[in-house]
């Protein structure tokens, strides 16, 4: 299984003072925390897409190839690109230039986003939400197979065998894709044989073993074997020195950008007993010490009948910076060998 992080590049204030942190001095920490998951051995590194004031993320592939530079191990990838909102001539271009950078590390994961905010700041429809998606996934596959493209869609300018350049390290730039619980978006995964990134950010693991038993079973409809069909998992998750400290240094942060995003979309402010609960043996944050934490991933995978990766969204703890490359390190040294060698046994 494959260990890692992802990132939204949270900015959140002080809660002493309600003050928030210099953008410039969140940028250099989030990078550092990219130098440390390498140092310490985890597998992949993400960095989400939002067009939001909590977040500084809107630009990934520009944070990523900064971390390219700095780092020597680690993939680096989007956690997701929201696809349907960019040029995937564009797209493709970004993540061959990163694959360059770093020398082959680079990943996209893409996906439709589950914030809307791109949608009206580019011109977009959001009742083309899945038409443009579906569209503009079609044409970044067939870059990926050759530089020179005739394609024609409803959502761009068609392409007459321009080429597209540069071309990537890698053979063939990895692509998966990000889902949350539609149905549909597991089925056409399984069907087109990609590798598939679930977001399980609240609710139990459970709940998605329907969903994910779909994308395999559309893959195998499909003619795609059992090893093309990969399964990741996005969760939220944070490793302290014990479990109520890994649930005191998150805690805060996640209950700020939930509060905010819930009166948006018209939720009841969150509570610590529903914080404790998702924390709990039953819920599906990965939050604790190293050995529950280890056990709950190791229980997650075989709950969803295997996981390839398992990524942590753990920014909503950058309050405390210190505690947050703590955690880190706790993942690469004491989480990951536990994880591993249970998986090897």
């Amino acid at each position: 299984m494959e260990i890692g992080i992802d990132s939204f590049a949270a900015i959140l204030p002080d809660p002493a003072t309600g003050k928030l942190p210099s953008p410039t001095v969140r940028m250099a920490e989030l990078i550092e925390e990219v130098e440390v998951a390498d140092r310490v051995g985890l597998d992949v590194f993400g960095i989400g897409e939002h067009h939001r004031g909590e977040f500084l993320d809107s630009a990934p592939t520009v944070i990523l190839a900064a971390a390219a530079a700095r780092t020597s191990r680690i993939r680096l990838t989007s956690a997701v690109t929201v696809l349907s909102a960019a040029d995937p001539v564009r797209v493709f271009q970004e993540f061959a230039t990163l694959d360059l950078i770093s020398k082959g590390r680079a990943e996209v994961v893409v996906g439709r986003g589950s914030f809307v905010e791109a949608y009206p700041l580019f011109g977009l429809d959001t009742r083309d939400y899945d038409d443009l998606f579906a569209e503009k996934l079609d044409l970044l596959l067939r870059l990926g197979e050759t530089p020179n493209v005739t394609w024609e869609g409803r959502f761009r300018p068609p392409l007459r065998g321009q080429g597209v350049f540069p071309r990537p390290h890698q053979p063939q730039l990895p692509i998966w894709i990000g889902v949350g619980g539609t149905p549909q978006s597991f089925a056409r995964a399984g069907t087109l044989g990609l590798p598939l990134m679930v977001a399980i950010i609240g609710g139990s693991f459970e709940r998605f073993r329907p969903l994910v038993d779909l994308y395999r079973e559309a893959g195998k409809r499909a003619g795609h074997s059992a090893e093309t069909l990969k399964v990741g998992v996005h969760a939220m998750g944070f490793v302290g020195e014990t479990n109520t400290a890994a649930k005191d240094a998150f805690f805060p942060g996640w209950a700020h950008l939930t509060t905010n995003i819930g009166r948006e979309r018209g939720w009841s402010p969150p509570t610590r007993q529903q914080f404790e609960a998702m924390a709990g043996p039953e819920g599906a944050f990965l939050i604790g010490d190293p050995k529950t934490v280890a056990a709950k991933m190791l229980q997650a995978s075989e709950t969803l009948g295997g996981v390839s990766r398992i990524t942590f969204q753990m920014s909503t703890a950058s309050l405390d910076t210190a505690a947050m490359k703590t955690s880190i390190e706790l993942l690469g040294t004491e989480v990951a060998p536990i994880v591993r060698a249970t998986r090897r046994a």
